[in-house]
């Protein structure tokens, strides 16, 4: 698997993990998270491997459903690239203020907006 589907889907259980059944959530948790073994999650569970494997399939599937209908991992990585642009942005006008002379206001202005972008990101 690749890296960029592992942080999908670990993201994707993040934002909907909780609309899973139990079950569902515990394997999915184990294998991804946990890295434990099909085999390992079965033995423990007494279950089949199968059985496992079902159930995080199923689980991976509801997962991407619910993205599909919702879009809320998406909007989450949409927000944190524009906050992430925003703060280049501020520290570039930060830059320029100091290469022309320092002028009054324009520092405390881009911190202000530096700050408020940093804010918004921890909650986001």
């Amino acid at each position: 698997m690749a890296a960029e589907e592992a942080v999908l889907r670990t993201m994707l259980f993040d934002f909907y993990g909780e609309l899973l059944t139990e079950k569902q959530r515990e394997y999915f948790d184990l294998h991804y998270n946990e890295d434990l073994s099909l085999a390992e999650i079965a033995e423990d569970r007494d279950i089949t491997r199968q059985g496992v494997r079902d159930a995080i399939k199923r689980a991976e599937q509801q997962l991407l459903e619910m993205e599909d209908r919702l879009g809320l991992a998406r909007r989450f990585q949409e927000i944190q690239k524009t906050l992430t642009l925003i703060c280049d942005c501020a520290l570039n006008i930060q830059d320029l203020n100091e290469q022309n002379g320092q002028v009054a206001g324009i520092d405390e202005s881009a911190a202000k907006i530096l700050e408020c972008a940093q804010e918004i990101s921890m909650e986001a």
